[in-house]
């Protein structure tokens, strides 16, 4: 009788997990949502994440905001993220610059994996390395004969210490064999801008920055940091024709704090994997130059880990100091 009354109470109580995991999904969302992210209004992962929010709206029927919170290469915002309530009206959209800092920074105030409940990868993508089009350089030969020739007059841009953007500086200049100098930004138009002005010589920047400049004449590519040329921009040359061995790709991807019931969690996947499979919307995105991937949280969570054993692999190969 004790056992047969024992029985039933484990299957109620399963009953009332499932039906309470039924409710959480059905309930959520019941306000709006906001999708931060760490760097400038007009920047990559800025114009992404509206694309990304406005699909988002759509599928979920509550209004998704985007929220820049720029500075310390995005750390900001992901430590906001990191401790935000595990509701899932929080998201963050992480970028390759979250692996980064993992890899570049002693200490961080998160765990840049098991602080963040991960939900979908949304794109990857490579990096430009350019000069105003009417820059002396006309090769990346050029650009490195002239660094090797007078070290550290050569200044390139980032979106901030820590970022892709900056390690993708420093390993051109380690496996180049030259010096140049780092000048960070929190992200936004202010590298572009500065290069157009003359305040810098070279930019480092993503292709939504990159490409419509480059379409207008108004800037020279001088490598494209993927391992062949990219579909969107086939007339620059991979980085690697010239310093062989040299790749580097980004991505951006969603979280949320870790400890979101996993009913959201799955909802969130579902939903996110929906938008990215929009046509409009996934055409957005693919013209900005981008490779549109989503997948399980469990995919992200291994991408992130092993980004950042890579950054690890490259920071202590090229002899790059540790913040």
């Amino acid at each position: 009788m004790r056992i047969s009354r024992s029985i039933a109470a484990i299957a109620a109580l399963l009953c009332l997990l499932v039906n309470v995991g039924a409710a959480a999904d059905d309930d959520y969302p019941s306000r709006p949502i906001t999708l931060t992210h760490g760097f400038g209004a007009g920047g990559n992962a800025d114009a992404i994440a509206r694309i990304v929010a406005e699909g988002l709206s759509r599928r979920l029927g509550k209004p998704v905001i985007v929220e820049a919170r720029p500075g310390a290469g995005g750390n900001i915002a992901s430590d906001r993220a990191a401790k935000a309530a595990p509701d899932g009206y929080t998201l963050i959209m992480l970028t390759g610059g979250h692996a980064v800092s993992a890899a570049m920074y002693k200490t961080l105030p998160f765990e840049p994996v098991e602080d963040f409940q991960m939900i979908s990868t949304v794109v990857f993508f490579p990096f430009v390395v350019a000069v105003k089009s009417s820059h002396r350089f006309q090769t990346l030969a050029d650009l490195i004969a002239e660094a090797k020739a007078k070290p550290e007059t050569l200044t390139y841009s980032s979106v901030g210490v820590g970022s892709t953007q900056h390690l993708v500086g420093e390993l051109l200049s380690s496996m180049a064999g030259i010096k140049m100098i780092h000048v960070p930004y929190k992200g936004g138009g202010g590298p572009i801008n500065d290069l157009l002005g003359g305040q810098i010589d070279i930019l480092i920047d993503t292709l939504t920055i990159t490409a419509p400049q480059l379409a207008a004449g108004t800037i020279r590519g001088l490598g494209v940091t993927s391992e062949q040329p990219w579909f969107s921009i086939p007339a620059v040359p991979p980085i690697a024709a010239t310093v062989p061995g040299y790749a580097v790709r980004s991505w951006l991807g969603i979280a949320t704090a870790k400890n979101v019931p996993q009913p959201v969690v799955e909802k969130l996947n579902r939903e996110l994997r929906a938008v990215l499979d929009m046509p409009d919307i996934k055409d957005k995105l693919q013209a900005m130059g981008n490779e549109v991937r989503s997948g399980s949280p469990e995919d992200m969570r291994s991408m992130v880990a092993s980004e950042i054993s890579r950054w690890k692999r490259v920071i202590d190969t090229a002899a790059i100091p540790r913040q």
